[in-house]
């Protein structure tokens, strides 16, 4: 099977790993090298790709500056050493985007963040609006808070979580290491590349090998993880290496590279968890006029609710039905219960004098609609 040009692609999530961007010698940045990538993503933006920035270092930056013994931190130690290294972070990557008139904002988040609903929905709210004013959302593991037992423990997954919440459609790993090779290259020469892989088996989960740094968590094993995480919710994946000079302009003039793919996108795969995956908490009844908007690809808005029933908190599923009780569809909603009731009939500019906060214009955004669910 052909591999997918990079220029086709609309939204992009680039991670980046502590090894690639921290000289661990020195504990500094590798200047050229992020110059070089900057350039790369620059060039994405004027193609007018959205890109996202997964990006480790915070832990290994703020130790240099804090000029930490070489070994093994306590957790305490690492969290100090990321609320230094996070600013510095976020500095760098600041500068080297805003030398191409490019805007770059941070966001930090934890498991919880991709986890719980309303977590969810509030950092995707904020990625779209990032992304909306053509700025690149920079996002890390909030080492700052999180614990052993909750931090993802490696940033490809966290990377596969953020390609997922922003219904990216490629999620690129850049990596010490060019692509999946059907067994570790380092102890086996005859190892060879696998440039495309269809499906994850356990065929392709066997070949996994280890880190191959010191300042990486993760490994390869991660890396096909992150590859389920990702192809499930209807992304595509590739592994390719981080260690040249303009490593996306190598992929996307045909580098060595692995290809994951997904027979889904992700708006498909995302509207099938909706409609198949989630238990409905509530039921909104809308009026006709409302039922030909939502048919016609329109968002739900307060104004076309005339009843509200169940318990449900902002984020939870519930359906929607026409003035005969029949299911509309199912969605996501946007508000919790005591304040859907409040604002049903409603117009959105009304919604501020009501409830006394600027909440959102839609009780049900069109993107986390589904339209002509059958009951389950």
């Amino acid at each position: 099977m052909s591999c997918p040009e990079l220029k086709n692609f609309r939204r992009i999530v680039i991670k980046v790993g502590s090894s690639l961007l921290i000289d661990s010698a020195k504990g500094e940045v590798k200047s050229a090298w992020l110059t070089a990538l900057a350039a790369d993503i620059a060039k994405l933006h004027a193609d007018g790709c959205d890109v996202l920035v997964v990006s480790s270092g915070s832990i290994a930056l703020g130790r240099s500056k804090l000029k930490l013994p070489r070994g093994a931190l306590k957790l305490e130690e690492s969290q100090a050493a990321a609320a230094v290294g996070q600013i510095a972070l976020a500095r760098i990557w600041s500068e080297v985007l805003g030398h191409h008139g490019i805007g770059a904002g941070q966001i930090l988040v934890t498991l919880q963040d991709t986890e719980e609903r309303r977590r969810y929905l509030n950092a995707r709210s904020t990625i779209a609006k990032l992304l909306e004013w053509q700025v690149v959302p920079v996002i890390n593991e909030n080492d700052t808070v999180a614990t052993n037992e909750i931090r993802y423990g490696d940033n490809d997954r966290l990377a596969a979580r953020v390609a997922t919440m922003a219904s990216a459609d490629l999620l690129v790993l850049l990596s010490d290491i060019d692509g999946l090779y059907t067994a570790p290259p380092g102890a086996n020469p005859d190892a060879k590349l696998i440039p495309v892989v269809e499906s994850v088996t356990a065929e392709i989960e066997a070949m996994a090998g280890a880190a191959e740094s010191e300042l990486s968590r993760g490994g390869m094993y991660t890396k096909i993880e992150a590859a389920k995480i990702a192809t499930t919710a209807g992304t595509h994946m590739l592994i390719a290496s981080g260690k040249i000079a303009h490593p996306l302009q190598a992929i996307a003039d045909g580098g060595r590279c692995t290809w994951f793919l997904t027979p889904a996108n992700p708006v498909t795969a995302r509207k099938r968890w909706i409609a198949g995956s989630l238990e409905p908490k509530g039921t909104l009844t809308i009026d006709a006029g409302a039922v030909t908007a939502l048919r016609a690809g329109k968002s739900l808005l307060p104004a076309g609710v005339t009843r509200v029933e169940g318990q449900f908190a902002r984020g939870d599923a519930v359906v929607v039905r026409g003035p005969d009780t029949q299911e509309i569809g199912r969605g996501l909603v946007a508000y919790d219960i005591e304040h859907a009731e409040q604002i049903k009939g409603h117009s959105s500019p009304d919604v501020m004098r009501i409830l006394g906060i600027t909440g959102r214009a839609e009780m049900i955004h069109r993107d986390d609609l589904v339209i002509g669910v059958a009951p389950v």
